[in-house]
């Protein structure tokens, strides 16, 4: 099964919502993902991951199966702890990059100043809800790997519509990353496409495979006169 993570299109944050811009993305994204095969797409409940998503689900004539662990993962103090940089959790990691703390601990969430963010419940949550996903799919989480467990979706492909934290919160999980590493060294670009595949062999543990990572491709070149429209 190959599974298609797409960012969301260019926002309004403040209206939660698609630009002028962010519709054209979708609509290239729809294009781009016309030939992938999807046979559900799962999108964020926040209005700009849904819009983005029922363009898709126009092409395919499929529902948009809202997801609300999907949503954008946030990063406030859970605390009276104040967080450097508000806890961004791209920030940070440039940060410890430039202080050269490592970032590859895999209990990052329990050290300062992660363990005062909302990150620190938000990430297991996520990633926990979206492993339930994926044992309705057919695969179920064992250790660091899943087991095939068989069905109708393991020949097939998805799409999931979200955000830059939250769909590199589930990346990191399904490929053993700790979160900082990815949010430090991978981005996403409005509508880019990653891909996820994993192997269809029934009851084998099988390891996520990385087939693609920030397609973007589809949007260049798209401009409008007016971004925002606010």
């Amino acid at each position: 099964m190959k599974i298609y993570f797409v960012r969301h299109g260019h926002p309004d944050y403040k209206h939660d919502c698609l630009t002028p811009l962010g519709k054209l993305q979708a609509a290239a994204c729809a294009e781009r993902l016309r030939d992938a095969g999807l046979c559900r797409i799962y999108a964020s409940t926040n209005g700009r991951a849904t819009e983005t998503a029922e363009y898709t689900a126009k092409v395919y004539d499929l529902p948009v199966i809202p997801c609300d662990f999907m949503r954008e993962i946030g990063w406030k103090s859970i605390d009276e702890e104040e967080i450097p940089f508000g806890g961004n959790p791209w920030t940070l990691s440039d940060h410890f990059a430039s202080e050269g703390v490592s970032l590859d601990r895999k209990d990052w969430g329990t050290v300062y100043p992660y363990n005062h963010s909302i990150l620190s419940v938000r990430y297991p949550m996520v990633t926990g809800k979206f492993d339930e996903l994926l044992a309705e799919l057919g695969y179920v989480r064992e250790g660091d790997y899943y087991r095939v467990t068989g069905g109708e979706f393991l020949e097939g492909a998805v799409a999931v519509f979200s955000h830059g934290g939250s769909g590199s919160a589930v990346i990191s999980h399904l490929l053993n990353i700790p979160y900082p590493q990815v949010t430090g060294m991978f981005s996403m670009s409005c509508t880019s496409v990653s891909v996820v595949e994993l192997s269809s062999r029934e009851g084998e543990l099988v390891l996520p495979k990385l087939r693609l990572w920030n397609d973007d491709k589809h949007i260049k070149g798209l401009t409008v006169d007016e971004t925002f429209g606010i």
